[in-house]
């Protein structure tokens, strides 16, 4: 990963100084301006790392500092160890500089009473400082402040158990969800072990990568029958195509499939993919990283307005920018692959559904 030259740079480096959740939203409005200076003037993959350093070290200045207001206010330090783990793209190391709160918490130890006590109060202050960072309350309540992404590591592993067993949309659902963590701040022992216990469910366990499949081919359609890119008709984004779920979410599901298939313990959808390809098991992963990087391109280049300093975005491609030939015919290379994959995917879902 690539950090120190771009941790020298004083819009960043500045992040860790903060000491209230406003200083830190202003370092990190600072370091978005440098950012979006750089963007399409670096590769893709460089550029997401550099972002989501950031979003890294702000958590991790996030956590200090809810750490301070918890003493502050009367609270005391944390009474054990603990780890801040972050899931969706910021698990991914995928956050775009709109991405909204996907996280939780795994504490040590069986539970306790006082413990569940500050950690549920540590939880709400840290969503809380997040949100005035920047980043938005996820709207699935996949965050620290949710009893369900709160956990004692013995209640974690209930739970991922739990999930993988029932076989159900739903459960299955929240065990891909948790399937990218990735570990940001605290005890890193903490989630070594939670991540242990998510790859031992999916050990051997033919029923569970089906369901897992079953979960994966759901698609939205986005060529027609001509292989023509199917647009939006109507509302807001009338004209404009959904690069997040017509490209990047159906290429990571395939990604994240094949790795939880393999016990593969890294987060990162281009990190998947290499690992992947080492493997020598797999054909069109060059194709797959390379519609990919178009996917992750694309959607860092939707419009987006700003207020307060803050950047949002619609994850949809401008029907402005459709017209460039050069991005269309990208694309629509991307689409057809994805149509491709998916096609096989499902093909191996009826075979294995009717064993």
């Amino acid at each position: 990963m690539e950090t120190t030259d771009w941790n020298e740079e004083k819009s960043y480096t500045s992040i860790v100084t903060a000491g209230s959740p406003q200083e830190l939203k202003e370092r990190r409005t600072a370091c978005q301006s440098v950012l979006l200076e750089q963007l399409n003037v670096i590769p893709i993959e460089r550029w997401m790392l550099r972002v989501n350093a950031m979003h890294d070290l702000i958590a991790q200045t996030a956590v200090q500092i809810c750490e301070a207001q918890m003493k502050e206010a009367g609270f005391g330090p944390p009474p054990c160890a603990y780890s801040f783990i972050v899931f969706g793209s910021a698990g991914r190391m995928e956050a775009t500089l709109w991405s909204d709160q996907d996280n939780g918490l795994i504490v040590e130890g069986e539970p306790d009473v006082a413990n569940n006590q500050y950690f549920k109060d540590f939880g709400a202050m840290l969503s809380d400082i997040l949100e005035e960072v920047g980043y938005e309350k996820c709207e699935g309540k996949v965050m620290c402040s949710e009893p369900m992404w709160r956990k004692t590591l013995p209640e974690w592993k209930r739970q991922l158990e739990g999930w993988a067993n029932q076989l159900e949309w739903e459960p299955i659902r929240y065990l891909i969800i948790s399937s990218d963590m990735r570990h940001v701040a605290g005890s890193t022992e903490l989630s070594a072990e939670w991540l242990k216990a998510l790859h031992h469910c999916f050990v051997d366990n033919e029923k569970l990568s089906t369901a897992v499949l079953r979960n994966t081919v759901r698609h939205k359609a986005t060529l027609n029958l001509l292989g023509q890119v199917l647009t939006e008709r109507f509302g807001d984004y009338a004209g404009g195509f959904d690069i997040k779920y017509g490209v990047y979410i159906p290429l990571l599901n395939i990604v994240r499939h094949l790795s939880l298939l393999h016990g593969i313990s890294e987060s990162s959808t281009l990190e998947r993919i290499k690992i992947l390809d080492e493997m020598h098991k797999y054909q069109h992963l060059e194709d797959i990283r390379r519609a990919f990087l178009t996917a992750l391109r694309l959607r860092v280049n939707t419009p987006y307005s700003t207020e307060n300093g803050l950047l949002t975005s619609s994850d949809y491609v401008a029907e402005s920018d459709l017209k460039n030939k050069q991005l269309m015919s990208e694309l629509r290379e991307s689409l057809l692959l994805v149509r491709r994959l998916h096609r096989a995917l499902q093909r191996q879902l009826r075979s294995a559904e009717r064993r």
